[in-house]
């Protein structure tokens, strides 16, 4: 029997996917919403039972078929300001999630951010001290003191592995409202009025729309997140969970527009001054560690990852994995 958490959000959800593709139908499912509220998520799939966040740990005490955990449950909401209720969903209940584990010497997943990188000054290379990096927000901070909580553990589960995603898109992310992605943001736009909002860019090094990203389609991260799993020799530790090749806005927004056989139509506006200083022109995975413990390769770039994410997903009557 195999957990996921935060199953009925936009990553965990992906990854029941993912397992049920292949066969893995023994799962636990858990979150704070249940698939009631979020219907189209988890309808499709197949799993043993669900049971809500607050409940988990205490229901599996007496449990010892319980293989291992994938834990995406936590808030994700990059501009949350209640730092007791980050500390209590992103580090204290990881916590709990990981001592569970290690009690049980079942293996672990969790999730992490890329957003611990902070502004990027000093890279974004995920064999580097934690200590060196400075988010730039709460949420970040909350995945940083995680991450650096669990590499100063002597006892841990067998095989643990804390996954820095980075600019994650794709299908199940349609209830994330402000934060969702902006292919899927610009999906909406360019349906409802042919164009699409941008942010400009405010320094001399980057041209409108040239500011970089590491995008990266949900299909490849699950798939990820499986061979983790069921690959005994991956060492344990922190993971980046990006493309590992950044692209432009301009990229993105091209291929939306291609999918949809739209003319690009951009208008520029200006980043928020609330967001301003916290804005980043440049984020890539380095992501060296992840395939050199041989998981497969990157399969699906901006190009291709988009024109599935619209044609397969977004433009069909039922747009969910």
């Amino acid at each position: 029997m195999w957990i996921i958490t935060g199953a009925t959000g936009f990553i965990g959800s992906a990854l029941v996917w993912e397992l049920n593709s292949h066969g893995i139908e023994d799962l636990i499912l858990s979150d704070h919403i249940s698939p009631e509220q979020r219907p189209g998520l988890l309808v499709k799939r197949k799993y043993r039972e669900f049971i809500l966040a607050n409940d988990l740990l205490e229901q599996l005490r007496g449990r010892h078929d319980i293989q291992g955990v994938f834990h995406m449950g936590a808030c994700s909401t990059t501009t949350e300001t209640d730092e007791d209720y980050l500390r209590r969903n992103n580090l204290e209940y990881s916590q709990s999630v990981f001592t569970y584990c290690r009690e049980r010497q079942i293996p672990l997943i969790y999730a992490s951010s890329g957003a611990v990188y902070g502004n990027g000054e000093n890279g974004f290379d995920d064999a580097r001290d934690p200590i060196d990096y400075k988010p730039l927000n709460l949420y970040g901070w909350s995945k940083l003191k995680m991450d650096i909580w669990a590499l100063q553990q002597n006892l841990t589960p067998p095989r643990w592995y804390g996954l820095r995603f980075f600019n994650v898109y794709g299908p199940n992310e349609y209830h994330k409202g402000d934060m969702a992605s902006v292919v899927y943001k610009a999906f909406l736009q360019v349906k409802e009025s042919g164009k699409l909002r941008l942010f400009k860019s405010h320094v001399p090094e980057y041209k409108d729309g040239e500011q970089l990203r590491d995008f990266v389609y949900v299909k490849d991260i699950v798939r990820w997140m499986r061979e983790m799993m069921f690959t005994e020799s991956i060492p344990s530790g922190i993971y980046n969970m990006g493309f590992g090749k950044a692209r432009t806005w301009l990229d993105l927004a091209t291929g939306v527009f291609g999918s949809l056989k739209m003319p690009l139509s951009i208008d520029w506006i200006p980043i928020p001054l609330n967001i301003r200083h916290q804005y980043q022109y440049f984020t890539e995975a380095k992501i060296d560690r992840l395939l050199q413990h041989g998981l497969s390769a990157p399969q699906w770039p901006v190009d291709t990852g988009v024109k599935d994410y619209v044609t397969l997903h977004l433009n069909q009557k039922d747009p969910y994995l």
